[in-house]
């Protein structure tokens, strides 16, 4: 059977093969009703694009890459899903890599993502060094940060005030009358580990403790498991009056390992997670977390990086900073 072809698909719906061009390049700027039926003629005739020749043709594809650090945790899940529906919504596919905390694989999926003549990438970077990213944008691929702030003011980031985060946090466990505390964290070379971190560092100070006391139990990753051996050793070395827990994988992982060794939450340990990702309502003791806009991260970001690739003459840089929100269950009560 012959491949159907542009102009197949434009006899059948009655417009010419540059309006169905259009439809499958720049859907917006065809009139609804003409696009509908266009996008009836290809569903019925089963027109599929040849993808490398418009790439070729067009120096670019209309797919976009997305670099995060750890898929599988929730936090990260949920930012795709805000991703991926608006580059839906705009006739873009996703591509997407997990560079699993490696800068050297966040190198190698940002190479094959360049060699894919993706139109953007949205990106949580691995590390500060921001090199690799200028050389995406000397190719002519927009970036936008996602879940990290912006240092320079022609680039787009949608971030989440981490220090303002760790500081609401620890604030928290104070107020109900923890004096010793302990901080499990994933590497602090990660940004949001570190301003968590110094979040409750500031916390401490303003309640005239000396931060010095806080101790930090850092973390090969950020997984439940990473969790229960944190509060394994913690169990070991004296527990303190509160845990908090750069995210609430971590934090379950907490609380497993002290439910198991005997030991009450709130009543002996108060625990504090960072994400409220849906499991943290749904756990053994309900999980007291900083809430993070996630999917409106993915959605916002997206839509940024879109408008700079579409509309590069008239496009403002944008740094968006959201404040994280407290939510208090039974693990603090």
């Amino acid at each position: 059977m012959a491949m159907v072809s542009i102009k197949d698909v434009a006899a059948y719906a009655g417009v010419s093969p540059g309006t169905v061009s259009n439809v499958l390049n720049r859907p917006g700027k065809v009139a609804p009703a003409t696009r509908e039926r266009v996008e009836a003629a290809i569903n019925e005739l089963g027109f599929v694009r040849h993808g490398s020749a418009s790439t070729l043709r067009a120096g670019h594809s209309r797919t976009i890459g997305l670099s995060v650090i750890d898929i599988g945790n929730p936090f990260f899940t949920e930012v795709a899903a805000g991703v991926e529906d608006v580059a839906s919504e705009l006739g873009y596919a996703v591509i997407l890599g997990n560079s699993a905390g490696s800068q050297d694989k966040e190198e190698r999926n940002l190479r094959v993502l360049a060699e894919q003549r993706v139109r953007g990438v949205l990106i949580t970077p691995s590390g500060e060094d921001v090199a690799r990213l200028d050389r995406l944008r000397e190719h002519g691929i927009s970036v936008v940060l996602v879940d990290h702030p912006a240092h320079r003011p022609d680039q787009c980031a949608v971030a989440v005030d981490d220090v303002a985060g760790g500081r609401a946090a620890v604030a928290h466990l104070l107020a109900r009358g923890a004096r010793s505390l302990a901080y499990v964290t994933g590497p602090l070379a990660i940004r949001q580990c570190l301003e968590r971190r110094e979040g409750a560092k500031v916390a401490m100070r303003a309640a005239g403790l000396d931060p010095g006391t806080l101790k930090v139990a850092e973390t090969n990753t950020m997984t439940a498991r990473a969790g229960e051996k944190a509060a394994g050793d913690l169990i070991a070395g004296g527990l303190p009056e509160a845990v908090f827990c750069a995210n609430d994988l971590l934090a379950l992982g907490v609380l497993r390992a002290l439910l198991r060794a005997g030991v009450r939450v709130p009543e002996d340990v108060a625990l504090m997670g960072y994400d409220d990702i849906d499991f943290a309502a749904a756990s053994t003791v309900s999980l007291s977390s900083m809430r993070q806009p996630t999917y409106q991260l993915g959605r916002i970001a997206t839509e940024l990086l879109l408008d700079e690739c579409d509309n590069p003459e008239t496009h403002a840089h944008q740094h968006i900073m959201f404040q994280p929100e407290l939510v208090a269950r039974e693990s603090t009560q």
